[in-house]
């Protein structure tokens, strides 16, 4: 249990240091211009779907799908929340600002990336045939037709 825990914590610290250096990067280097915030922000999307992708990938392998899920949905509620009301404090802005329309898009826009991420590296998996479920039933079909079939007595 004390691992799944942690787990769960460096997930979620991982995703929010993501946030946040997407938003210092915003700060002190591009303090003002929108194409270059609305570019660094793509680029943390990306690489949040990504570490979530590696994840899923790498999680998908080793466990059924219903025992990983749980963590990774709520380490991305968790971020979500820290990104989302945390964040904008750490660089000195007012976390609801920009109104309920902004947090809301930014609550969006982070759970599509998010999806995207986990979806990419488990259909991925799925599609090699290296999920948890095909390695079970790949290992079921080999243990059956090793069995010598047993003959019917009357």
């Amino acid at each position: 249990m004390k691992d799944r825990w942690r787990a769960f914590g460096v997930l979620a610290a991982a995703l929010f240091a993501v946030n946040v250096v997407a938003r210092v990067v915003i700060r002190l280097g591009f303090d003002g211009a929108d194409t270059a915030a609305d570019r660094v922000s793509l680029a943390m999307f990306l690489v949040i779907g990504a570490i979530l992708a590696v994840l899923a990938f790498r999680w998908g392998q080793d466990r059924p799908v219903a025992h990983w899920a749980g963590d990774v949905a709520a380490a991305v509620g968790t971020a979500l929340l820290l990104t989302v009301l945390v964040g904008p404090l750490l660089v000195g802005q007012n976390p609801v600002a920009g109104g309920a329309d902004t947090l809301l898009a930014q609550a969006g826009l982070y759970l599509l990336a998010t999806t995207a991420g986990v979806l990419v590296g488990y259909l991925t998996l799925t599609a090699l045939g290296r999920d948890h479920r095909s390695r079970m039933l790949k290992r079921y079909a080999e243990t059956k037709a090793a069995k010598p079939h047993r003959p019917v007595r009357r």
